[in-house]
């Protein structure tokens, strides 16, 4: 539920409203209405700023006649593919009302939608404030702060939700709640949205119309629109949704049982949760893949090695699931195209999936892992323990037969 109303606390420091949303005055609007319309404007000529993202093709040889693509979210202005999300969400929350020029925004996440929403609130004038894990990297709450934001910490993951709540209440400001508004904040029709990005992008390549489109799970709201736009165009494009090792997201697209919860979160940031989130749709997907968070992070670094550039732990995830649909396809005969996403940058990432002492604490050194993954790469060679550890349900898996929840 939305709690807007007069913030009653001071902008932070270094936020100045444009122009042309401060003090706005006409006869023929009100004024809350005339804010909002130049808010969605402000978005608006933003977005026409940008450029879209680029589409990376990975070569490889060892998967004859199947073509990989990387769709490289981490050049958008807040290095991550949530800086689509975030302007959903800001653009959702004007339209409907809930954002006024004194609320105070208020998310919660585990870094990157709280990164590119600081950029958002920021733009338009708004304080923002993150409530986020202490686990949170150091990275991450460095750009939140450098966005504008402030954070706030929580030692339990699930607390995050009510946190967020009660901070949105006391303040009199609106709580985004990207865990719910995610799936229907975009427009899955059109506008410019990553699958329709996806697809335009790969008109010209040898394989126009991919056979798998696969990405992890955070909300699920990226997952909702790839399924919701593939079948809305018609295209023969199945989806493949990943998810990490403490998540609940493929079990409840095994069971859907929505009250599903874990007791811990996920070691990948951005990505699985301990509870069912609303905007995760199981029936968008064709098929899910659950990876080790071990693997996620050696795919990562492995990955790193391969593109000469540092990747963060959930483009790991979705490289393995990736090849697990490239595997299916190669041992079915199958040409085409799989398109996966590179969700940020991993030097955000230093000081936890790139630093071997952080790993032995977490229990997830790599090196065998990693060592592993590249030659599954270069040789298209599977590691038996990385199959064995793998969960795959509906369209896919790993022995070439297609399985079913």
């Amino acid at each position: 539920m939305p709690h807007n109303g007069a913030n009653t606390t001071a902008h932070l420091s270094g936020r100045i409203a444009p122009a042309s949303l401060s003090n706005p005055r006409d006869t023929m609007n009100p004024t809350p209405v005339r804010w909002q319309h130049a808010a969605i404007a402000t978005i608006e000529a933003d977005y026409r700023r940008s450029s879209d993202t680029h589409l990376i093709p990975l070569p490889l040889p060892a998967f004859a006649g199947i073509e990989l693509y990387l769709k490289d979210e981490s050049s958008h202005p807040t290095g991550s593919l949530k800086h689509r999300l975030a302007r959903s969400l800001f653009l959702y929350a004007l339209c409907n009302g809930w954002l006024h020029a004194k609320s105070t925004v208020v998310e919660a996440s585990s870094g990157s939608t709280a990164i590119s929403e600081a950029y958002f609130a920021r733009l338009l004038g708004l304080p923002f404030i993150a409530v986020v894990p202490r686990a949170t990297s150091a990275q991450k709450i460095a750009a939140i702060e450098f966005q504008g934001g402030r954070c706030h910490f929580v030692d339990d993951a699930h607390a995050i939700y009510s946190e967020s709540e009660n901070i949105a209440r006391t303040l009199g400001g609106h709580y985004m709640d990207q865990f719910t508004y995610a799936e229907r904040a975009t427009d899955w029709r059109a506008n410019n949205n990553i699958a329709q990005s996806i697809f335009e992008q790969m008109s010209l390549e040898s394989h126009p119309c991919p056979r798998w489109i696969v990405a992890s799970a955070g909300t699920g709201g990226t997952l909702a629109t790839l399924g919701r736009y593939a079948r809305y165009q018609r295209h023969p494009t199945l989806i493949c949704g990943v998810d990490a090792e403490r998540s609940v997201f493929f079990d409840y697209y095994l069971s859907r049982d929505p009250s599903l919860t874990l007791d811990s979160g996920s070691l990948i940031e951005g990505i699985g949760r301990p509870r069912v989130e609303a905007s995760f749709m199981p029936d968008a997907l064709d098929a899910m893949v659950k990876v080790p968070d071990i693997w996620s992070v050696a795919a990562a670094r492995a990955l790193s090695v391969v593109l000469g550039r540092r990747v963060g732990g959930s483009t790991g995830t979705n490289l393995i699931a990736a090849l697990v649909c490239m595997r299916q396809m190669s041992r079915q005969h199958e040409g085409g195209s799989v398109v996966t996403l590179l969700c940020d940058d991993g030097n955000r990432y230093h000081d936890s999936y790139f630093r071997d002492e952080w790993l032995a604490e977490q229990g997830l050194s790599c090196l065998s892992e990693e060592q592993a993954l590249l030659r599954v790469l270069e040789t298209g060679q599977w590691p038996q323990l990385l199959i064995n550890e793998l969960r795959c349900a509906g369209h896919v898996s790993l022995d070439g037969n297609r399985a079913t929840p």
